[in-house]
């Protein structure tokens, strides 16, 4: 009776220790974690394919304390998803449109705070013989062969937008070219891989500098026409308006703007990529907008 009475005392022992446990472990999940602030931006390919989205959103997230969601895709879609109120803020890099965007009133202001250049890159034997000449030069030269293949974003995106406006420089309706015949070839896709397309067929295209180095080590291309004030470009940030587009993110926008354009991170960007390729993928906007 007694060995019962201790074996029993043991268990209710062992049981009320459980449950203890058991309580601890219940009051733990009766406190759930509150859910981070989640801010959206939409980003041109070339910054995000280049890594440097990827290097900057732990450092605005551990800022502000929030979650960062970032969308890439070409400039014309980062534009729709601002007008739509997909996302708070834009990173884009079209001018033109930039500023239209602004006069519609979906955007609040435009903020310059990266830049690099587009270079037309091809096969190092340039087999079109356009290597020195200038951007629209090499486009009348290319256009006149018919035989070389230029390979195109054709998706709406900035460096698209760039390939349109050299055209017409060049004296072309882009109309006409992009159905101009087998050499002309629209990728529909980002910068990575049109890149690596026009590395497969050996094949010229226009590209920004950034993207270009990010993905050498994966091509067969070099650098044929490079630098010019035509070629400038510039990466800005945009707020999206709040009295435009409902459910906005204001304070965290503008957050985002203020991120960018701050001394430290213009200083993140101006050395990012050095130690891997030898010279920065962007250069930081301080002061006045570079127009060459």
């Amino acid at each position: 009776m007694r060995k019962a009475t201790c074996f029993l005392l043991s268990l209710l022992t062992i049981l009320s220790i459980l449950a203890a446990i058991a309580g601890c472990s219940n009051a733990g999940a009766e406190e759930p974690l509150t859910p981070k602030e989640r801010v959206r931006v939409a980003t041109t390919t070339s910054l995000y394919d280049t890594g440097l989205w990827g290097y900057l959103e732990p450092m605005f997230e551990k800022k502000y304390k929030v979650e960062l969601d970032v969308l890439y895709a070409g400039t014309g879609i980062a534009f729709e998803y601002g007008k739509r109120g997909d996302v708070d803020v834009i990173t884009i890099h079209d001018k033109a449109r930039e500023e239209q965007f602004i006069s519609e009133g979906y955007g609040v202001k435009r903020v310059p705070f990266a830049y690099n250049y587009f270079i037309i890159v091809g096969p190092a034997s340039d087999p079109a013989g356009i290597k020195s000449m200038s951007p629209e030069d090499a486009l009348r030269k290319l256009q006149s062969m018919k035989s070389v293949p230029f390979i195109s974003r054709g998706d709406d995106s900035g460096t698209h937008a760039k390939e349109k406006s050299l055209w017409k420089s060049a004296g072309f309706d882009y109309a006409v070219i992009r159905k101009a015949g087998a050499w002309y070839i629209e990728a529909g896709s980002g910068m990575g891989p049109t890149l690596l397309m026009a590395s497969e067929k050996q094949g010229y295209t226009l590209t920004d500098v950034g993207t270009f180095l990010a993905y050498k080590g994966k091509l067969n291309l070099t650098p044929i026409v490079e630098k010019g004030s035509a070629l400038l470009n510039v990466y800005s940030v945009i707020a999206i308006n709040p009295q435009k587009t409902s459910g906005v993110k204001a304070t965290m926008a503008n957050n985002m703007v203020d991120f960018l354009t701050s001394p430290e991170i213009l200083g993140v960007i101006g050395k990012y990529g050095t130690g891997k390729y030898g010279s920065p993928l962007f250069y930081p906007i301080t002061g006045t907008e570079p127009t060459s």
